[in-house]
């Protein structure tokens, strides 16, 4: 896991200068890999590439990036790990092909001379993002992994082409002016996270997953055509009818092989544990496959009801682990804060980036890597809102959409009388525990819903973390919107493919990504080892879902190494008591964040539509919270970058 950084200068920057700018680009993201940085220089003065290392695999200087191939045709920098390296070693190693270290790194440079660039992506497994300069062909290549877990942004700088981990390391190249793209930040404060392919800059990018690029020093374009090579939704069709058990057997047969590549490490190891199916079957495949106790890490929060760490240590228990838990308070919240735009380096509004940020600073203190189980959701149906959306929609379509709008209508004037009228139907249709979850407060949303025409508007309503975006941003468009997929043959894996390609790269995965490198701990996900997306993508959704419960196959195999008494329970997510927060400890600093006369002057957002929003939380009468959080993670952010 490290950080990378590199440029094609375009005549801007002089012979002797090309050093200090490489390094103080590579400087931005020390974080990512504090033991050790190494720079390359192509010989006509055009291409820098930067590296910041996180030693994990092969502690020796033979691990040293940049990294150039044995014949020295290409040089190489790399964030990330290609989990079946050993494999692709020993394949290439029959074709008489020598190594001097045992790095994955090595490995994939060996591979891109047997077997070129695209068929070296095709054949790794892995996280990963990529540079890679062809001496001969005088072309840089860009890669990403097929998910999205490692970040790589790129885009023009006058007439020179950069790429970074982060966009830090971009900020710092000369010249460089930073034009907020306002239409984009519209986006973010509907979803609460920049969408892909887009970054908060004109001009800037995000490789998609599972794409490469190639640069041509001689005919370069402004943008270059992504090209992919491999895609989840050639798998998104079941293969075969097989039994139900057979599958099951099949699915942790994978699971097992993907956490054991996954553990493989030259330095300590341990997994976040939150006591949920997914982290706790990752655990539970670790301590089978460990000779010693799996060292484990849960947060935990004053409020009963985020707390999940009690849960967390039932599991660790029963598994025998060595674990650890934190728990935390909403003083460590805010004084975090300051904190979060620089750590996060783009608007980002997930909330739960507090306690991941402050589970993977615990983590650190005792390991380098740590497993989680993000991806279980997206792949196997756990979110709430796969349930909820389904019968919400079932109950309003047969409404006539006149009549839908008329109720939408009496909301705003009306609420409680209304909401009293609906409340009753909806919680036979949704369940009581989803309708406080999200509906009862939140009555400008369930007018929004109801105005919906069809299913994928009523879909991007509740993922929506802004739903009154008319006018918000100066000067924008607001378009920007999800497309559930019409080839899915139903709503629920509509959703799923959807959260697959936008939510859990842009959100889940970034957050993860930032919070885990602030701190140089690399965070491994086994669920979205590609094999293991492509068998989840191949599963019925009858062994998905069932009995209106999410990951039913999930369920089954952790039965066999875990109690179900241990974690049959509703699902709680990683959330925080923002809305309490922000009615508390930090109603000042929000105010001071979104007054009107710094709103004014920094010229984004319509202050009107703020101070709105930000009266409705602050005096408890409708909770706006993730509005709000979204409010202060742009104006947070703006501060740090002005």
């Amino acid at each position: 896991m490290c950080g990378i950084a590199g440029f094609i200068n375009g005549d801007e920057i002089k012979t002797n200068e090309l050093r200090a700018v490489i390094s103080e680009m590579t400087k931005q993201i020390t974080h990512r890999g504090p033991d050790d940085e190494g720079f390359w220089f192509e010989e006509n003065a055009r291409v820098a590439f930067g590296h910041r290392r996180l030693s994990i695999l092969d502690l020796s200087p033979l691990g040293h990036q940049p990294m150039t191939s044995a014949t020295g045709r290409y040089v190489l920098i790399l964030n990330g790990e290609i989990y079946n390296f050993k494999i692709l070693r020993a394949e290439l190693q029959k074709q008489s092909i020598q190594f001097r270290g045992n790095s994955d790194t090595e490995v994939f440079l060996a591979a891109v001379e047997a077997w070129g660039f695209e068929e070296s992506l095709k054949r790794s497994i892995g996280m990963f993002a990529i540079a890679l300069w062809d001496k001969q062909m005088k072309t840089l290549f860009l890669a990403r992994d097929r998910v999205g877990e490692k970040p790589l942004y790129y885009g023009w700088v006058g007439k020179s082409f950069l790429f970074a981990s982060e966009l830090k390391a971009l900020r710092v190249f000369p010249k460089w002016s930073g034009e907020i793209d306002r239409d984009v930040l519209s986006s973010f404060l509907k979803f609460g996270y920049v969408p892909s392919p887009k970054s908060i800059y004109k001009n800037i990018k995000k490789l998609t997953p599972a794409t490469f690029l190639k640069i041509d020093l001689e005919n370069s374009i402004q943008f270059p055509e992504e090209k992919s090579y491999w895609s989840a939704k050639n798998h998104a069709q079941p293969q075969k009818i097989i039994p139900e058990l057979e599958r099951q057997n099949l699915l942790d047969a994978l699971l097992k092989d993907a956490v054991s590549k996954q553990m493989l490490s030259d330095v300590p190891l341990g997994a976040f544990l939150s006591g949920g199916i997914d982290s706790s079957l990752i655990v539970s495949l670790m301590q089978m496959q460990s000779a010693k106790p799996v060292k484990t890490f849960s947060i935990g929060f004053e409020e009963e009801e985020f707390n999940e760490a009690p849960f967390a240590k039932e599991v660790a228990r029963y598994l025998k682990t060595d674990h650890t838990e934190l728990y935390i308070t909403s003083q460590d919240a805010l004084d975090m804060i300051p904190e979060l735009s620089t750590l996060y380096d783009e608007p980002f509004a997930d909330s739960s980036q507090i306690p991941t940020t402050l589970l993977s600073r615990l983590t650190r203190k005792h390991v380098t890597v740590s497993l989680s189980g993000d991806g279980g959701d997206e792949l196997f149906g756990g979110y709430h809102h796969y349930f909820t959306s389904v019968r919400i929609w079932k109950l309003i379509e047969w409404l006539p959409l006149r009549m839908r709008l008329f109720i939408a209508a009496l909301l705003p004037v009306t609420p409680k009388i209304t909401w009293d009228l609906l409340e009753p139907i909806l919680k036979v249709l949704v369940g009581e525990e989803s309708i406080h979850a999200r509906l009862s407060e939140k009555i400008p949303q369930v007018g929004n819903l109801l105005k919906s025409e069809n299913f994928s508007a009523l879909y991007c309503q509740l993922v929506y973390q802004s739903y009154q975006m008319e006018g918000f941003v100066l000067g924008s468009d607001v378009s920007a919107t999800l497309q559930t997929q019409n080839w899915m043959k139903t709503l629920q894996e509509k959703m799923m493919f959807e959260d697959f390609n936008h939510y859990l790269p842009d959100d889940i995965l970034t957050k993860v990504d930032r919070a885990s490198m602030s701190v140089g701990l690399e965070s491994r996900a086994p669920f979205l080892d590609h094999r293991i997306v492509e068998f989840a993508w191949q599963t019925p959704l009858s062994e998905k879902i069932r009995d209106q419960k999410g990951k039913w196959i999930l369920r089954k195999i952790l039965s066999r190494y875990v109690p179900e008494n241990l974690y049959e329970r509703p699902k709680r997510g990683f959330s925080v008591p923002v809305s309490e927060w922000l009615r508390g400890p930090l109603k000042s600093w929000a105010a001071d964040q979104l007054s009107s006369e710094r709103i004014k002057r920094e010229g984004f957002l319509n202050p009107e539509i703020v101070q709105k929003i930000w009266s409705e939380q602050s005096s408890g009468r409708n909770d706006s919270s993730q509005q709000v959080w979204s409010l202060l993670m742009f104006q947070s952010w703006l501060e740090s970058v002005s």
